[in-house]
């Protein structure tokens, strides 16, 4: 990093000033060469609560990282996709913080590719209940047709080796959560009515489909039928045969995480509540496909709150206790599997560092026992400010040396930003 001269102290003391008091940040900050802000937003500053260092990496107005569990980051760990306000699909240099846009709107994201520098995106048509599914070179820009996808068919996911991606569709016409048609672009606030919209869909029982899509041959394939509302697939990042998907709904109206081969084999419940109002959700994997991780509710509203794990190999189980200063919406694991970050709440507006301990064990009987642990959380940005109709979705870049989040903090406008793990140098 280069050292800070005495105007870029200046500056920096002002966006202290304007942090504390809640003001509008000024225009002495540190402008941006062509930002679409104008330039009279901050891109970087150190929260005066915690000591660590914030960069606002992109500049267009609406502009976000990626869900929680969705693979933003290239192979080789030095750039991540965006989405811009308008629905673009952007990059950003995450050494030195440089933007440009690869594809342009409409489009709805996917994913990075896991083997290659590729970004997987959909495409409407000029039937609203159909699209297509695309790539694109994040270095080129050159542009692939994969597929034309079902009948209101939706893409999550792509696999580990980038020859297969996952999704569903409704069968007929029911009216579906969201978006009325396919697709949707750039949807980050959070409904007020979110709770009861969810209720309402999955008491709808729509037929649906999981179907796959050979990004090879650009046949699809349907894998899993129900009535119960399918969501949330996630291909393993290491197994390329291997699909999680939930049962969406109000966590204690649904069994909700669930594993399935892509030959529609070993359709496996991940979790199963053994009491009334207990909840399980917000699955993700660990960055080497080993373990499932999600949040367990031991009810839901009596605040006993773990953070756990399914290992796909052995079966074993760790839980962690989560606690009022690592709550978070959100939860997510580093690369290396050492840390967990989180995004906060409304009653815990932090964007937090977590350091696991697990509970020694000194030889306990029994067979197939759950390892404990506990969290330590370290506060990294003050999201005070933050609305959290916007959820912040943290996670690390592949070198751990930042969380990546969206935030409204900013005048009220969403873009991405980075915090470095590491305190700053006073």
């Amino acid at each position: 990093m280069i050292p800070a001269s005495p105007l870029r102290s200046l500056r920096t003391f002002s966006v202290f000033a304007a942090l504390a008091w809640g003001a509008t940040f000024p225009a002495l900050v540190r402008a941006e060469a062509g930002a679409t802000d104008g330039g009279q937003l901050p891109t970087t500053w150190i929260d005066p609560d915690t000591g660590h260092r914030i960069h606002r990496i992109t500049s267009e107005p609406g502009s976000a990282s990626l869900y929680f569990n969705d693979h933003g980051y290239t192979p080789d760990g030095k750039e991540m996709i965006y989405t811009t306000g308008a629905g673009d699909i952007g990059v950003v240099d995450l050494t030195t913080f440089a933007t440009r846009i690869v594809v342009k709107a409409p489009v709805q994201v996917i994913s990075v590719g896991h083997r290659t520098a590729t970004v997987f995106f959909a495409r409407g048509t000029s039937d609203p209940n159909f699209s297509t599914l695309w790539c694109a070179d994040l270095a080129t820009g050159a542009e692939r047709k994969l597929a034309d996808l079902p009948r209101r068919g939706k893409v999550f996911t792509v696999n580990a080796d980038e020859t297969m991606a996952a999704g569903t569709f409704i069968v007929g016409d029911g009216e579906d959560y969201g978006s009325p048609g396919t697709l949707q672009v750039n949807n980050l606030d959070q409904p007020v009515n979110k709770s009861q919209m969810m209720a309402t869909r999955l008491a709808a029982r729509l037929p649906m489909w999981i179907y796959t899509v050979d990004l090879r041959t650009g046949k699809t394939t349907n894998l899993l039928s129900g009535t119960d509302w399918l969501n949330h697939l996630q291909f393993s990042p290491s197994d390329p045969g291997l699909l999680m998907y939930c049962h969406e709904g109000q966590w204690w109206h649904v069994d909700r995480i669930w594993t399935i081969r892509t030959d529609g084999t070993q359709n496996t419940l991940i979790h199963k509540r053994t009491m009334e109002m207990e909840i399980a959700g917000h699955e993700w994997w660990s960055a080497d496909g080993q373990k499932i991780w999600y949040q367990l509710n031991y009810p839901r509203g009596l605040n006993i709150t773990f953070v756990s794990s399914y290992d796909v190999g052995t079966g074993k189980r760790i839980w962690y206790r989560s606690t009022p200063e690592d709550a978070s919406i959100h939860h997510n694991t580093s690369p290396d599997g050492t840390l967990f970050c989180g995004d906060g709440n409304r009653q815990n507006p932090w964007i937090v560092l977590i350091h696991p301990t697990l509970t020694r064990d000194d030889s306990t009987v029994g067979a197939d026992l759950t390892t404990t642990g506990t969290f330590k959380a370290e506060r990294l940005v003050n999201m005070s400010k933050h609305d959290y109709k916007l959820e912040p979705n943290a996670s690390f870049t592949p070198d751990q040396k930042y969380l990546i989040y969206r935030s409204n903090i900013l005048n009220g406008v969403t873009y991405a930003f980075a915090v470095e793990v590491a305190k700053a140098t006073p």
